[in-house]
């Protein structure tokens, strides 16, 4: 039963909603009554993507509605709320409500209304029920425990039918899932004994049924009740059974879904609403743990529709003598500013007008926000200093949502859409999502295949995210200073406590993998396959045009005049002017002309497909690439054009 903390936690008036975003309403929470709605609407509260406070029905006054009317509210089981405020919540708040039981019933359950006044429930032609309906009929959304509940109220209030409804079933924490698996290995071996009875004092779940049901089978059982909630899921993993007969519909018991997903048999009659639901009548529990496990998203998926929620972006990227070097830079953060709340860029100290031309924009531009770190880049580790530089600039992103993007990337006005769309479905327990890379080669158009097609982008603004060298690839010089183990460029998504690389999610899968190998093995049927799968992710993801390998011939002079000197700087190597160490021409960089430059930049634009250049350039061993139907980002097409 509820204990007297219920009553005791603070008066009405002293409640404080400031800095909140939703809302919960109940009649009692997890840390008053460990009951099954009670876990749900922990569970949830606890995947919330959203600050949450909670306020006990009781709590409720007309001055918190006041003071909540901008927030989002969710009703759970909200008995205790004084129903003369009811008509305030429907016609001035945003809420859903958490449909557990049978709320239009004064019993809150029409068998136990029966039982207990020994005549049919009729509550939904009384004026509380049909006060109920009006306020379900309110709601934004409508949160079912499973199909039969739904239904029956669609049955009684056909007008409900018309809301937004879900259905939803009872809700776990990642806890919960956790302790599956350890019990599950713990007692795979065990040999199970005994049926378990929920030997509740509620009328409605039948404890004296299920006992008989025992007595009458010769089966041996054990009755829990008040037994802690790891101790009972103990008991359950060891049972053979468990017997479950309610008395009047119960809507979905979470017992039984613990009974049957940690391999108790059941024996359950048709009160047990849930039971035929496909999800639950399965052989297989993989499937119905899946179903359970998405439930959390798809209810702050829902709630974020009915929020109307925008996420905020931060774009944030780096500059450095972007004019001399011929970056894209401009079209870059025009892109950005297309679909960023606000752009972070941070100058390395740049001697070539960028820094100007960036303080002249950002004076027009109130998103943009820009910072100059000089830095020492005859430092003889200055490579370092780019993974710093991105760590800096990521520090002052102050939005939500974190999007990485280099000087040489442009996003296509076309996918602005898909960012916003990819923010607000951001998956559960997930940091980083890896998104689509377009990797040109030459101006023809060609899009690389030798190389990844996916990057770390879009992130959350966690704090405990930064730019850097894992701590498994750290060195350190004579001197003490960090350089890098090869595994690295020196900006890898890292904790800034740990140095650990953080995880991330990637669309990129092994059957995609496989087919680009064996396309550049010179299957051509693996490069159609590896082509129709990158057009898919292409149109359904947000993609990055990447602009490094564009201009071959600008590419190649910045290997020479500062690539070749990054990577010796990061990775603690020295490497002389010779003909062994130049991939692209085989002789000493001091011997290459512009007239070598430019015939190289044609030759690979036109047979090659793309090279790494660890190795020479062998053309005897050309490279596949894919075409895209897509059009450049319009701002890159007309600098062709004007070039």
């Amino acid at each position: 039963m509820f204990n007297t903390k219920l009553f005791e936690d603070g008066k009405k008036d002293n409640i404080l909603i400031a800095d909140t975003d939703i809302i919960f309403v109940a009649d009692a929470f997890k840390e008053d009554y460990v009951g099954g709605a009670e876990l749900t609407t922990q569970a949830l509260i606890d995947s919330s993507p959203f600050t949450v406070k909670k306020i006990r029905s009781h709590q409720l006054t007309m001055e918190l509605l006041e003071k909540g009317h901008k927030n989002y509210w969710v009703f759970g089981n909200y008995a205790g709320v004084d129903k003369n405020l009811i008509p305030t919540i429907m016609g001035n708040l945003d809420y859903s409500i958490l449909e557990y039981d049978y709320k239009y019933c004064k019993y809150r359950s029409p068998q136990r209304h029966e039982e207990a006044e020994k005549t049919p429930c009729t509550c939904e032609n009384d004026l509380y029920g049909k006060m109920i309906a009006a306020f379900m009929m309110s709601a934004k959304s409508l949160w079912w425990m499973s199909e039969a509940q739904q239904q029956i109220y669609f049955k009684k209030f056909p007008a409900l039918s018309q809301v937004e409804n879900h259905v939803l079933s009872s809700v776990f924490d990642d806890q919960f899932f956790i302790t599956l698996k350890l019990l599950r290995e713990k007692y795979k071996n065990h040999t199970r004994k005994g049926w378990v009875v929920l030997g509740s004092t509620s009328w409605v779940k039948g404890a004296g049924l299920a006992e008989q049901w025992c007595k009458d089978n010769g089966k041996e059982y054990e009755v829990v009740w008040g037994l802690e909630y790891g101790m009972l899921l103990e008991k359950l993993a060891q049972a053979e059974g468990f017997v479950y007969l309610p008395q009047g519909w119960d809507t979905c018991p979470r017992m039984v879904i613990e009974a049957k997903l940690l391999g108790c048999k059941l024996h359950l009659n048709e009160d047990v609403q849930h039971k035929d639901e496909e999800w639950f009548d399965t052989e297989d529990n993989l499937e119905t743990e899946s179903y359970l496990y998405a439930a959390r998203d798809v209810f702050w998926k829902g709630i974020k529709h009915n929020m109307n929620y925008i996420p905020q972006l931060s774009g944030y990227t780096t500059t450095l003598d972007c004019n001399t070097h011929d970056y894209p830079w401009k079209e870059c953060i025009k892109s950005l500013l297309g679909f960023c709340d606000e752009v972070v860029v941070v100058d390395g100290g740049s001697t070539d007008g960028t820094w100007e031309e960036l303080k002249e924009w950002s004076d027009k531009e109130v998103r943009l926000v820009i910072h100059q770190e000089k830095r020492d880049w005859e430092n003889k580790r200055f490579a370092v200093f780019d993974g710093a530089q991105k760590a800096y600039a990521r520090s002052l992103c102050t939005r939500e949502f974190c999007w990485q993007q280099d000087a040489d990337e442009v996003v296509h006005e076309n996918d602005y859409d898909k960012v916003l769309s990819l923010m607000r479905s951001f998956p559960r327990n997930t940091d980083i999502l890896c998104l689509p890379v377009v990797e040109y080669w030459g101006k023809k158009g060609k899009v690389r295949v030798d190389v990844n097609p996916w990057k770390w982008r879009l992130s959350r603004n966690n704090e405990g995210i930064t730019h850097g060298i894992p701590k498994a690839l750290r060195n350190y010089d004579d001197d003490g200073t960090l350089f890098a183990k090869l595994g690295t460029d020196g900006c890898d998504y890292i904790h800034s406590d740990t140095g650990d690389v953080i995880p991330h999610a990637n669309f990129y899968n092994n059957e995609a993998h496989e087919y680009r190998l064996r396309a550049l093995g010179g299957d051509k049927q693996a490069l159609e396959k590896y082509a129709e799968w990158f057009v898919r992710c292409a149109e359904m993801l947000p993609c990055v045009h990447h602009f490094s390998w564009f201009d071959l011939s600008r590419k190649i002079r910045t290997y020479r005049d500062y690539w070749s000197k990054h990577w010796q700087s990061l990775f603690d190597i020295t490497q002389e002017d010779t003909a062994e160490n130049n991939m692209f021409f085989q002789k000493p960089w001091s011997e290459v002309t512009e007239n070598d430059i430019e015939t190289l930049a044609n030759k690979l634009q036109d047979e090659m497909g793309g090279w790494v250049f660890h190795d020479p350039v062998d053309f005897n061993k050309p490279t596949p690439y894919l075409v895209l139907d897509s059009e450049y980002p319009q701002v890159i097409k007309e600098r062709l054009e004007h070039e």
